[in-house]
C-alpha cells in the first residue's frame, strides 16, 4: 500500500477541519473528518518509520480540532462590545478668566479586542480595551449581555499629579478615563480606569484640565489599570442582622502603596468606618479582613444593623496618581407586626356598637398603608367571579407612634354597629408597606342576634318576682317554726 504524504492532509482535511464552524453538527463534522484520516493512512508494512510520523500528525490535527472548537465556545460566550454614554469635557474660559469645564454628553462604543480591530460601530468614538494588561474587564461582568448593562465613560484627570504608571512601555505619558458598568437588574456595578499610552506630554498650561479632543468615528486604544466591583450596590436590611457590603479590586501591576478606605455618609455626615496603607502597615478602623486586601477582597461587614446603619458606604481604593471608588446604598427596612382587638368571630345584638383597631407596629420606615374592607358572606365563599371586597371609608387613624428603637407604629380604627343585615359579613384589614411584596390581612366575621321581645322580659321579670315573693315567705315561715321550737323546750 502506498502512504498518503503528509501535504495531502495539510491541503484537504486541515480545510475540512476549518469548516467545522460552518456546518451545523460538529460532532458529524468530527466523525468525517476521523473517517478521511484513517482512509488516508494505509500503512505500507515497510514503512515503520513514515508510521510514527503520521500518529504525531494525526494527533497535531486533533490538537488543532480542539483548540478552533474551544476558541468558538469562547468567543460565543464573551460581549465584545457594547454603546456608551460618554460624558466628554470642554475647557473654557469665563468672564473673570477663571478655567470651567463644560459637560458634553455625546455616544461612544465599548470595544473588547486588539490593537488595529475595526470598530463595531463606525460612526462614534470606539474605546477599544486591548489585552495589554493582566486585568481582563469581561471577566468581571458575569457574562452579562450588551442588552443587560449601562456603560459610561468619563475623563478621568489626576490632578496634575505626575507620577508615572509602572507598566511595561516606551510611553511615558498616558490619557485616563473611567469606566463604568451597571447591571440593570442591580446585580453589580464595576467601575474601571482605562490607560492610553501616548508619547506626548500633556499642554504646560493647565495640563491638569486640557484635554486632546476626541473626534467621532476616533479609535482609542486603552488597557485596564484599575478595577473595582461590588455585587451588593443597593442593600436592602432588616435591624438586628449581620450584612456584608462586598467590595473587590484589582490593578494592573503589583504595588507596594495601596490604600484602602471605607466611608461612611448619613444626613450630611462622613464618618471613616476602616482605613489600610499596605506600604506603612498601618490600619484605622475594622470591619474589612486585612488577610483579604491581599487578594483583592475589601468587602466591609457590619456585624448588627441598627436604624444608624441607614446609609451609603464608600469603598475606595488608591494607587497614586489614580483614586478608584464605588458607592453602595444601604436601606433599613422593618416589617410591621399586624394584630387586630378582635377575635375570629364578633357576636353583638342589633343595635349594639363595637369599637374595632387594626394596629401596625414597629415597621420602617415610615409610609405604610392601613385599609379596612367588608365582604359579603356569599362573595367570601366564591373562588371564581367573586365581587371585590368594598372598602370602609369611616376609618379613622391614629398619630405615628415613634418606638424606642426608632420605629413606628400607627391604628387603624372604626366603630361598627351591628345591625342584622351586616350579620356573617367579613371585615379584613389590610397593611402595605415598602418591605412586603404582598398585604398582610387580618380578618373576622360578624354575627348580629336578634335583641330579646318585650313580652319575653315582662314574662321572665314575672317569674324572678314570684320567685322572690316564695322565697321571702319560706323564710319567715321558717323562722317563726324556729323560733316555736325554742320555746317548748323545757328549761
Amino acid at each position: 500500500m502506498q502512504l498518503i504524504q503528509p501535504v495531502y492532509i495539510f491541503k484537504h482535511v486541515v480545510p475540512d477541519i476549518l469548516s467545522v464552524g460552518h456546518m451545523t453538527d460538529v460532532r458529524t463534522s468530527y466523525f468525517f473528518w476521523k473517517v478521511k484520516v484513517k482512509v488516508s493512512l494505509q500503512l505500507d508494512d515497510s514503512s515503520v518509520g513514515d508510521f510514527y510520523e503520521y500518529i504525531i500528525m494525526c494527533l497535531l490535527l486533533n490538537i488543532l480540532l480542539c483548540l478552533y472548537l474551544c476558541t468558538g465556545v469562547l468567543c460565543a460566550d464573551q460581549l465584545l462590545g457594547l454603546p456608551c454614554e460618554f460624558i466628554d469635557e470642554k475647557l473654557y474660559m469665563d468672564k473673570n478668566m477663571d478655567p470651567q469645564v463644560k459637560f458634553i454628553l455625546r455616544q461612544a462604543h465599548l470595544q473588547f479586542g486588539q490593537k488595529g480591530d475595526s470598530p463595531l460601530n463606525p460612526k462614534v468614538a470606539t474605546f477599544l480595551i486591548t489585552g495589554g494588561s493582566r486585568l481582563d474587564l469581561q471577566r468581571y461582568l458575569e457574562k452579562a449581555d450588551a442588552e443587560q448593562l449601562d456603560c459610561e465613560v468619563r475623563r478621568y484627570r489626576t490632578q496634575g499629579i505626575g507620577v508615572r504608571w509602572p507598566v511595561h512601555g516606551a510611553e511615558e505619558y498616558n490619557q485616563w478615563f473611567s469606566c463604568t458598568l451597571k447591571q440593570r437588574d442591580g446585580l453589580f456595578t464595576v467601575t474601571s480606569i482605562l490607560r492610553q499610552p501616548s508619547d506626548k506630554p500633556p499642554s504646560a498650561e493647565l495640563a491638569h484640565l486640557s484635554w486632546p479632543a476626541i473626534q467621532d468615528r476616533e479609535i482609542l486604544t486603552t488597557s485596564v489599570a484599575m478595577v473595582i466591583k461590588t455585587q451588593t450596590p443597593s442593600v436592602t436590611s432588616g435591624l438586628r442582622v449581620q450584612q456584608k457590603l462586598h467590595c473587590q479590586f484589582a490593578v494592573d501591576h503589583k504595588s507596594r502603596n495601596v490604600t484602602v478606605e471605607w466611608i461612611f455618609q448619613h444626613r450630611g455626615e462622613r464618618n471613616k468606618l476602616f482605613s489600610h496603607n499596605s506600604h506603612t502597615g498601618q490600619t484605622q478602623g475594622s470591619g474589612v479582613g486585612t488577610r483579604g486586601l491581599a487578594g483583592g477582597d475589601a468587602s466591609y461587614n457590619i456585624p448588627f444593623t441598627k436604624m444608624s446603619s441607614e446609609g451609603i458606604y464608600t469603598c475606595s481604593v488608591m494607587v497614586m496618581p489614580l483614586f478608584i471608588s464605588l458607592d453602595l446604598n444601604l436601606n433599613i427596612q422593618e416589617t410591621p407586626r399586624v394584630s387586630i382587638n378582635i377575635g375570629p368571630t364578633l357576636v353583638l345584638q342589633e343595635g349594639n356598637d363595637q369599637k374595632v383597631t387594626c394596629d401596625a407596629e414597629n415597621y420602617y420606615p415610615l409610609d405604610v398603608e392601613i385599609k379596612w374592607y367588608v365582604q359579603d358572606p356569599m362573595s367570601s365563599s366564591q373562588r371564581v367571579g367573586a365581587p371585590l371586597p368594598k372598602e370602609l371609608q369611616n376609618i379613622l387613624l391614629s398619630s405615628h407612634k415613634h418606638n424606642n428603637d426608632k420605629t413606628f407604629s400607627l391604628s387603624a380604627f372604626f366603630y361598627l354597629e351591628a345591625q342584622l343585615k351586616d350579620s356573617g359579613r367579613q371585615f379584613t384589614c389590610s397593611v402595605s408597606h415598602r418591605s412586603l411584596r404582598l398585604p398582610i390581612k387580618k380578618s373576622f366575621i360578624l354575627t348580629v342576634e336578634e335583641p330579646s321581645s318585650w313580652l319575653f322580659n315582662f314574662f321572665f321579670g314575672g317569674i324572678v318576682v314570684v320567685l322572690l315573693v316564695v322565697l321571702c315567705v319560706m323564710l319567715k315561715y321558717l323562722n317563726s317554726m324556729r323560733k316555736k321550737s325554742v320555746q317548748k323546750k323545757p328549761y
